[in-house]
């Protein structure tokens, strides 16, 4: 294929997808707040025909306008035969392209005008005006153009195209997504300016009284001319000034060069998990008296380290990391990016207790670590799921050689000042972890990591540290026989990190008594939301291996929502808990997974094609053992009773019951007492055996005999009404704002109906529209996109996204035999 050729005959008869003029501001001092703009509205989006298209575009082809982010593969069907399989949730990928026709103001012609983009799922190629500017295969890192020696400027248009080839599958052990899935942007700046990521902030000292702050600022001159500046950096607490300091420089022409200032924040505000206290760092760099660039790094204040004995120490207290995995999908959203979603997948989870995210297996949407900064989380940052050997076989080990130093570098620099990052992980689950291969690769690695970051430990997330020989009854551990992971055992990382083997983690000292610990990856419980299997007390391990198929199981692919059910490398959610809580040298654990995701349907294949690991399911609905962690981790009271109260007359069923801050729980039913019941030893939960019998089940949990709950679940009638519940009332009318809508199923008197699965239909009245729709049932082959879901255990979510004008939504919901709702989402 001769694209080069094929580009420039497009270029002539495109029709523009529609058209930005980057003006300059009219003030000066005004035109530097903010180097760039959003560049994500009114592109031009074709999908190809794989026989009829082949791998280019032409005069034929045909586009539809759309804003990115932008996931092609979510709007698809769920296909048993999809090149991604089950593991990539069962959605194809493809070719893509996408073009855009905008202007550039005449006054620019003497600036730099890039693009920015945040993330391109997967192989991405950009041309503009028929240039070739570039080619970046993983999907997961930024990367940014300089368009400036290409651009027509005035009245004349500009077209750029982007190819997006993500046709080569399975390429990823969950669902990825397709196409321009995170933000872009149009930077511009004078060609004296900050460079791209191009700030370095740190705080080697810290103490309540004082803190130093040291900047490494890189400058970049792309003009033809040396240049003589003067470079101010100013820290700000919210609006108020805290200091600032002031450098001359003289830089080359074309040439880069990184500045070096210190200064101290007296009486500092310290950033911590409770309270995240910001800083802003603003950069300006003048010429002749005027400020030509103005550049902002937001960073905080703390001070950290892991400690051999105590574990985790933030600002001089132990804290306990309390951690969730998390993938990059949004759920019915797929994989492109919405700040709103992102925002309250975290909301969920620190009501919860949740108080660090890892990001599986690769480099996240920066949006995701600015919310972390301002919410207060402990990231562990992660780069590759994969070195030289593959996972599949189309996978980033085929780009490995060329392209990861580049990613990982670009990777550091982009994310070293976030407050939020605690720990660099530079791989998962490495194939080469056992070799000496492995082990030279990890140099590599932990070089260049050290190279742009001293301040953090790095870790990998191995699977595990020591060869875990178990038999049927005694554990080898203790024998001086140990068998080590090639890099745990190499002195490579700052942190040994465990991917499960919870059995391991006593020995922990013993193994590795100069490296402290991290849980990396635990647990690995499985459930389906609302559905219960009748015995609780035994533990299930499902798939019975990793690489055996699952043949057994529940019928409907259904797993029980007890924490019974466990993969055979992991543990219920209450046996590694129970282990990382004892310790205090145990410096904390990340779950797998926080959400569920696509994909990856564990235990089970295909019907199935999303996971049941989530403790939260991918509609953001909590499970069980949500309230078990939030009894723990959290200073809330907490008394949750399940399951339902919908059985068969007669049938035994167990119920439990989370709680804290009481001695006990009494349970009721129908008003007698079934036993009252208090947790022994270790014990995370209580249960009662009873025969079910309809009406209403109580739980009154007491403290020195006094009343601290009580809770109580009801038998539901037939289901008889729907009831609409938006996380927000009120949401920006600015195209990209959300509101998550539950739809609950009721009988006549509002109990929840746990069993009913109604096809709901919605339509929106409004400047808006739905978005997403979704149950969070891991079989569930209907459409994301569509304007109508099938509810799991009487609950199903739908997503409304504001347009671009003030106004009222009006969503309705309705399903036979139901009595309808309407609820009214503002956009202002």
């Amino acid at each position: 294929m001769q694209i080069k050729k094929n580009i420039k005959s497009i270029s002539l008869w495109a029709v523009a997808a529609g058209v930005l003029f980057l003006n300059s501001c009219a003030k000066k001092e005004d035109a530097f707040i903010n180097r760039k703009v959003s560049f994500n509205a009114d592109w031009s989006f074709h999908l190809n025909d794989s026989i009829v298209d082949k791998d280019t575009i032409g005069t034929a082809t045909k586009w539809r306008t759309l804003d990115v982010p932008h996931d092609w593969s979510i709007e698809g069907k769920f296909d048993e035969k999809s090149p991604a399989g089950y593991g990539g949730g069962s959605l194809n990928g493809g070719l893509g392209w996408y073009k855009k026709t905008f202007k550039v103001a005449a006054a620019d012609s003497a600036k730099v005008t890039s693009i920015t983009f945040d993330g391109v799922y997967r192989n991405s190629e950009v041309w503009i005006n028929g240039h070739y500017l570039g080619k970046r295969p993983n999907g997961y890192i930024g990367f940014q153009y300089n368009m400036s020696p290409y651009l027509n400027y005035g009245d004349k248009n500009n077209e750029i195209i982007v190819k997006v080839d993500n046709s080569k599958q399975p390429n990823s052990r969950w669902y990825s997504g397709s196409g321009i899935f995170r933000n872009v942007w149009i930077e511009t700046t004078d060609k004296l300016h900050v460079a791209q990521w191009g700030t370095y902030i740190t705080t080697p000292k810290v103490s309540a009284e004082k803190a130093s702050v040291q900047f490494e600022t890189t400058i970049q001159n792309q003009d033809k001319a040396s240049k003589t500046a003067i470079v101010t950096t100013t820290i700000f607490k919210e609006d108020t000034e805290v200091t600032s300091i002031t450098q001359n420089i003289t830089i080359g022409a074309n040439a880069n060069q990184t500045i070096k200032q210190s200064t101290e924040v007296e009486n500092p505000v310290l950033w911590s998990v409770e309270k995240p206290e910001l800083y802003t760092a603003v950069t300006e760099i003048s010429l002749d008296d005027k400020i030509i660039d103005q550049y902002k790094t937001t960073f905080g204040i703390r001070d950290f380290k892991f400690n051999l004995n105590k574990g985790f120490i933030l600002n001089g207290k132990q804290v306990k990391i309390k951690g969730v995995c998390m993938h990059h999908d949004l759920g019915p959203l797929g994989s492109a990016i919405n700040t709103r979603a992102i925002e309250r997948q975290l909301e969920i989870l620190k009501e919860m207790g949740v108080n660090g995210i890892r990001t599986s297996h690769n480099p996240p949407v920066p949006e995701l670590l600015d919310l972390c900064d301002k919410m207060g989380f402990i990231v562990m940052d992660e780069a590759f799921d994969m070195w030289k050997q593959n996972k599949t076989k189309y996978d980033y080990a085929n780009d490995w050689d060329k392209w990861h130093k580049k990613d990982l570098v670009d990777q550091l620099l982009r994310d070293r000042n976030h407050a939020s990052i605690f720990v660099w992980s530079i791989g998962n689950e490495i194939p080469e972890q056992w070799s000496e291969n492995g082990v030279e690769v990890a140099k590599e690695l932990a070089a260049i990591t050290r190279q742009y970051d001293k301040t953090r430990p790095l870790t990998a997330a191995m699977n595990p540290p020591v060869n875990m020989n178990i038999d049927a009854v005694t554990l080898q551990f203790e024998k001086k026989n140990v068998q080590f992971n090639a890099i745990a055992k190499s002195g490579i990382l700052d942190l040994i990190g465990y991917n499960y083997a919870h059995q391991t983690y006593e020995y922990h000292q013993k193994n590795f008594p100069n490296t402290p610990f991290i849980a990396t990856e635990t647990t690995s419980g499985l459930q389906t939301r609302g559905y219960y299997d009748a015995i609780s007390d035994t533990i299930k391990k499902w798939p019975v291996r990793w690489d055996i198929k699952f043949d057994q199981g529940n019928s409907g692919n259904t797993v029980s929502a007890y924490d019974q059910v466990q993969t055979p490398w992991g543990s219920t959610h209450e046996a590694t808990w129970k282990v990382i809580k004892k310790h205090d040298f145990l410096s904390g654990m990340y779950i797998w997974t926080g959400f569920d995701y696509i994909g990856e349907p564990t235990p089970y294949e295909w019907p199935s094609v999303s996971s049941y690991f989530g403790i939260v399911d991918l509609a953001g609905f909590p499970k069980d053992v949500y309230y078990m962690y939030q009894s723990e981790w959290t200073d809330k009271t907490v008394l949750h009773i399940f399951p339902h109260w919908n059985w068969k007359a007669g049938q035994t069923v167990d119920v439990w019951a989370y709680y804290n801050k009481a001695d006990e729980v009494e349970l009721f039913l129908n008003g007698k007492s079934v036993g009252k019941r208090s947790k022994k030893g270790d014990d995370l939960h209580v249960m009662w055996r009873i025969p079910f019998e309809a009406g209403t089940l109580k739980a009154v949990s007491r403290k020195n005999g006094k009343v601290v709950l009580e809770k109580e679940i009801k038998t539901a009638g037939n289901p008889s009404q729907l009831k609409l519940t938006a996380d927000r009332s009120t949401i920006k009318a600015d195209k990209n704002d959300l509101s998550f809508i539950t739809v609950d199923i009721l009988d006549a008197n509002g109990t929840i109906a746990p069993n009913a699965n109604n096809e709901i239909n919605f339509s929106l009245k409004g400047n808006g529209k739905i978005v997403g729709v979704c149950s969070g049932d891991p079989v569930s082959h209907e459409s994301y996109k569509g304007n109508k879901h099938t509810a799991l255990a009487g609950k199903c979510l739908v997503i409304v996204q504001s347009g671009d004008k003030s106004g009222r939504l009006e969503l309705t919901a309705k399903a036979n035999g139901l009595k309808q709702a309407t609820i009214v989402i503002t956009t202002e």
